[in-house]
């Protein structure tokens, strides 16, 4: 079996030991200031951190645990911690209303609804945020607006729609569709939630990482022990960005080496950390990928930054490689749980069985061994129910 059939790789030779500014945002007390808020949900409950210790003993490392958010705020995805922290801040800077011990209730209160109106907030997604923000803003009396590129599954738009936004599948790509909402927004009035920056609109996509970044917080307040490595998923950035400014503050004395993984089709930090001046490259087209959550084609400018700074490495990865972690988070060694992960959520762990069992001189320079202490967020559930019963009852992108 070899490497080049489904995944491409390389070390990023742009990292520096110093941190930028950008890294203050994420620090553990402004952090726990934005979980603060989002606790005060009624249906806020801390998702669950696995420990797959038999999977471990397998792959010869010391531990992997997995950080579980299908069961976010019922909506079966990460991506609402963005959007409603983002949404909040939004509000309460417009009504100059100091963030520290708001609250969900004190932004649905009838001043608040008599000072700003009704608002309508506008987002291109592939389905997990958009949901997120179509909750987020029902929640608070607002309306939503969401895009969704071409090939969208069907049973994401309707979720979105569920959740109260007008939502519609344009013909158009990811990268497209932000544009439009861009352009809609100007236009209308609109605000738009969007996880990627660009010049001029970079306040709100900060607000959304530090929204991701209460996983991370999360995560740390159950390790026994700090993690060694922790694998990333990647489409604009945000995630991992959020993810790994935070435990590089958190742990800066001796921080996790920063694995980050994307669909080939759409892998535009492998394709960056290629390049010698660490130039910023975009991915254009269909990106057509199971990985619909990771179909993006040009980084939040932000989260590069933090990502050519303190990524250790950067996988292009096949689609097998994540259809291979759907069916081993799904089908676990005996005495592990049974883990429920989409086609965004499970590629990392398909990545990391790929290594350990498949590459072993690639893991060896990850320095991944029997110390390893392997940390995965498992980004979403069975958010395309079709395709993932094609994936684990049908065999679909099988290794070969």
């Amino acid at each position: 079996m070899q490497c080049k059939e489904y995944i491409q790789w390389t070390k990023n030779h742009h990292q520096k030991q110093e941190r930028g500014p950008i890294y203050s945002h994420f620090t553990q007390s402004v952090i726990e200031e934005v979980l603060k808020f989002q606790q005060s949900h009624v249906a806020y409950t801390k998702t669950p951190l696995h420990s797959l210790k038999q999977l471990a003993k397998k792959l010869n490392v010391e531990t992997i645990h997995v950080k579980d958010e299908s069961q976010r705020f019922g909506l079966n995805a990460f991506k609402v911690l963005g959007g409603v922290y983002a949404i909040a801040k939004y509000i309460a800077d417009t009504l100059a209303i100091p963030f520290e011990n708001l609250t969900f209730d004190d932004l649905k209160s009838e001043e608040v609804k008599k000072k700003l109106g009704q608002l309508t907030f506008i987002t291109a997604t592939d389905g997990n945020h958009g949901r997120g923000v179509a909750w987020a803003a029902r929640e608070l009396g607002h309306q939503s607006i969401v895009f969704m590129p071409k090939g969208s599954a069907q049973q994401r738009l309707e979720a979105i729609r569920s959740e109260g936004a007008e939502a519609h599948i344009l013909e158009l790509n990811y990268d497209d569709c932000v544009r439009e909402c861009a352009r809609l927004a100007q236009t209308n009035g609109y605000i738009v939630i969007q996880d990627t920056a660009w010049d001029g609109y970079e306040h709100i996509p900060l607000w959304i990482m530090q929204g991701y970044a209460t996983i991370g917080l999360e995560i740390a307040e159950e390790l026994p022990t700090p993690p060694t490595h922790i694998f990333l998923q990647a489409g604009v950035g945000s995630f991992a960005g959020a993810i790994t400014a935070f435990f590089h503050q958190l742990y800066s004395d001796n921080p996790p080496k920063i694995i980050i993984v994307e669909a080939d089709q759409a892998d535009c930090y492998y394709q960056s950390f290629l390049t010698k001046d660490a130039s910023i490259q975009f991915v254009t087209g269909d990106m057509a990928t199971i990985m619909a959550g990771l179909a993006c084609g040009e980084p939040n400018k932000e989260a590069y930054r933090i990502l050519s700074d303190s990524a250790f490495a950067t996988f292009s990865c096949d689609d097998t490689i994540s259809a291979l972690g759907m069916r081993i988070y799904g089908n676990p060694c005996n005495g592990d749980p049974t883990i429920i992960s989409g086609e965004s959520g499970a590629v990392t762990l398909g990545l990391l069985y790929y290594l350990q069992k498949f590459q072993q001189e690639i893991g060896k320079e990850l320095g991944l061994d029997g110390q390893s202490r392997i940390l995965l967020i498992s980004t979403e559930g069975d958010t395309d129910l079709e395709q993932y019963e094609k994936v684990t009852w049908l065999g679909h992108f099988s290794l070969k």
